[in-house]
């Protein structure tokens, strides 16, 4: 039964190497995702999920995204989301779009000034990746590290 390996696995104590791979793995997500929030809000006034928004929207299919794709992607509430949007759409970065066949689906888009925007952060978020991440590592442990986290994300919803 799977119920049962699964239960017998969850309460097996991490071993040193285990704790220490997690340690490592959630004290680096959270020191980098601080300094480039700190850089991203000092020299561009605008959030890291705010950038992240902008760059989702720009790589999607006519510049726009359902609000409730947007919402898979975000490492936001929903709520949250919501007022991110409001927030972009306040300052004209982003745009709410009816959908035409189906009243229920909102689109965000982005917008040209949003796209000015995103261009103009970045810069400082591809210096913030570098400098924090990317030249600290090999290019054997970064495809280490690629290979290490992608089936973590393979379940993670992706656009379609």
């Amino acid at each position: 039964m799977a119920t049962t390996r699964s239960s017998s696995v969850a309460r097996r104590p991490l071993d040193i190497d285990e704790m220490a791979a997690w340690r490592a793995f959630v004290l680096a997500n959270a020191r980098i995702v601080k300094l480039l929030q700190g850089e991203m809000e000092c020299e561009q006034g605008l959030s890291l999920p705010a950038y992240e928004v902008l760059v989702r929207l720009s790589e999607a299919t006519d510049g726009r995204l359902r609000m409730s794709d947007l919402a898979t992607f975000a490492t936001l509430t929903p709520s949250g989301l919501t007022r991110l949007v409001d927030k972009l759409v306040a300052d004209g970065l982003v745009e709410r779009v009816r959908c035409d066949t189906d009243a229920r689906v909102v689109y965000a888009a982005i917008t040209p000034a949003g796209l000015a925007r995103l261009k103009q952060a970045y810069p400082t978020h591809l210096r913030g990746v570098r400098e924090h991440f990317v030249d600290r590592l090999t290019p054997s442990q970064l495809a280490a590290l690629h290979a290490a986290l992608d089936p973590l994300v393979a379940g993670c919803p992706t656009e379609s």
